[in-house]
């Protein structure tokens, strides 16, 4: 079995996924895709009489071929271990007639520490293959809120790696830019942006195909690589929940084996619905994948009309992780169903770049909403659905979970179990929270929110949240989209002098 991957744009490069983990985006801005995908389906019974540990090892080996397996055991027990609050890593609980698969368990308590507990894992035994050329390695990335933190918690004081976060300068909420503000390590560097999460994103894009500033860091023996969703290392891992919230259903007598499982995902860049996507690929029976929006509703239209149109308002939204026009990994969706037509695929990111939005042949839509879903949710649904939540269920929810409840409740059950992803923590939250559940929020901060939140629900604030309240604020720079790139460079220069 051919176990290469190549850029979505073109297959005339076949990197390893150690290669494509450390490049993180191919060199003509495509994204890394496995042709072999789906040839190799996981024994789905041997996945539900094991814990997530083990999932993640028997996930990580399908789609990370040249990893032997003694090396993705150390990874999963460096990743999924005692930084996370339950052994079980992402428990799914009882949401009335439906499940909650809680995401947020780890060091962040966002979905995204599943991911980016485990990429350093995979960097730093590629780069000691010799995958990285002997040169350092700068980790860059944006972020619309999580995977800053994120990424900058799991790759804090790993040697060889620095770490670069860019995010939206006021779009993200006050508990996420403190969990940025004020990381610690001499490696890390943290930036806002005046502009919005796709702006950052897009020069972050632009950033790594800079060949000019490639080589003033390789002379200076640095490299750069992604830690956003676009890096397959970050995809790769999300898969196992899938996989995993399928034998915990299974185990809990909730279906038998073999029974198709709907899933609701929040999503802006595409990627966390995507990796169930991949599940499916695996032989996880996935029925429907709903796509939940909030109203920066770009992809509710492009599942609904085909067309991909980033040319509309940008809304901030108290879901701000989903305020997103351009979704970077519904590229890779988009390849596989063109079944591998990379010339289509150039043409249509082509089209998005240069004139904001582009068109996929009806055959090919068809063949995406046989598995894709959709719908939105503006603010005012999602505050409805977070006191509903509460009031009916006693379920306390974050922003985001609350659009996929949502939106799956507005979808005609089909006879199957339904699972939401619940991908933060709601005391990352606690304002828009709190003020949901008709509390007035006039004056307060976000930890004096979180407080309040806390005595009226009779839950408890994570402690790696509350504590930031103590936490010195270490980061202040602003940069406009034209000084990113210079920042980097500057970056780069202090974390490996």
């Amino acid at each position: 079995m051919n176990s290469f991957y190549h850029s979505t744009r073109s297959n005339s490069d076949s990197v390893t996924s150690k290669q494509a983990i450390l490049r993180g985006i191919a060199p003509d801005g495509g994204l890394y895709v496995a042709d072999w995908l789906g040839e190799k389906k996981l024994n789905l019974a041997r996945v539900c009489g094991q814990g997530f540990q083990q999932t993640a090892e028997l996930v990580l080996g399908a789609l990370l071929p040249d990893f032997t397996a003694d090396e993705i055991s150390a990874c999963v027990a460096a990743a999924y271990g005692e930084q996370w609050d339950t052994p079980a890593c992402c428990p799914v609980t009882k949401l009335g007639d439906d499940w909650l698969l809680e995401l947020y368990h780890g060091p962040t308590s966002a979905f995204k520490d599943v991911a980016l507990q485990m990429l350093p894992q995979l960097m730093g035994v590629a780069s000691k293959d010799g995958e990285a050329g002997g040169k350092n390695i700068m980790i860059v990335t944006a972020t619309s809120g999580d995977t800053g933190k994120a990424a900058l918690d799991g790759f804090a004081g790993v040697d060889g790696c620095g770490v670069t976060v860019f995010y939206p300068e006021g779009k993200v909420s006050d508990i996420q830019y403190l969990q940025m503000a004020t990381q610690a390590g001499a490696n890390v560097a943290v930036s806002a942006v005046r502009g919005n999460f796709d702006d950052c994103q897009t020069t972050v894009k632009q950033i790594f195909a800079d060949r000019e500033l490639a080589g003033r860091l390789a002379e200076k023996g640095c490299v750069l690589s992604s830690a956003n969703s676009i890096n397959v290392g970050r995809l790769a891992p999300q898969v196992t929940y899938y996989f995993d919230s399928y034998a915990q259903l299974v185990r809990t007598g909730a279906i038998e084996l073999g029974d198709v499982v709907t899933y609701c995902v929040p999503t802006g860049n595409f990627g966390d619905v995507l990796a169930g996507y991949y599940a499916k690929l695996l032989g996880l029976p996935v029925g429907k994948l709903i796509v939940a929006s909030n109203s920066n509703d770009v992809l509710t239209d492009f599942l609904t009309t085909g067309t991909y149109n980033r040319l509309r308002p940008f809304n901030k939204t108290i879901s701000p992780s989903m305020d997103i026009l351009v979704s970077s990994n519904l590229e890779r969706m988009l390849y596989y169903f063109c079944d591998g037509d990379c010339e289509l695929v150039a043409s249509l990111m082509a089209d998005l770049a240069e004139k904001g939005s582009y068109t996929v042949p009806p055959a090919v839509l068809e063949r995406i909403r046989s598995v894709f879903a959709c719908g939105r949710a503006d603010d005012d649904d999602t505050r409805a659905q977070i006191s509903g939540t509460w009031d009916k269920l006693g379920v306390l929810i974050d922003p985001h979970t609350a659009v996929a409840k949502k939106v799956l409740d507005e979808t005609a059950a089909d006879g199957s179990a339904r699972v939401v992803l619940s991908t933060a923590s709601p005391y990352k939250f606690s304002a828009d929270v709190l003020a949901a559940l008709d509390e007035d929020t006039d004056g307060m901060n976000g930890f004096a929110c979180m407080d309040a939140l806390a005595a009226k629900t009779s839950t408890v604030a994570p402690a790696q949240l509350s504590g930031l309240r103590d936490a010195a604020v270490l980061h202040t720079d602003v940069n406009d989209r034209e000084g990113m790139g210079a920042f980097v460079e500057a970056a780069c220069a202090r974390v490996f002098q």
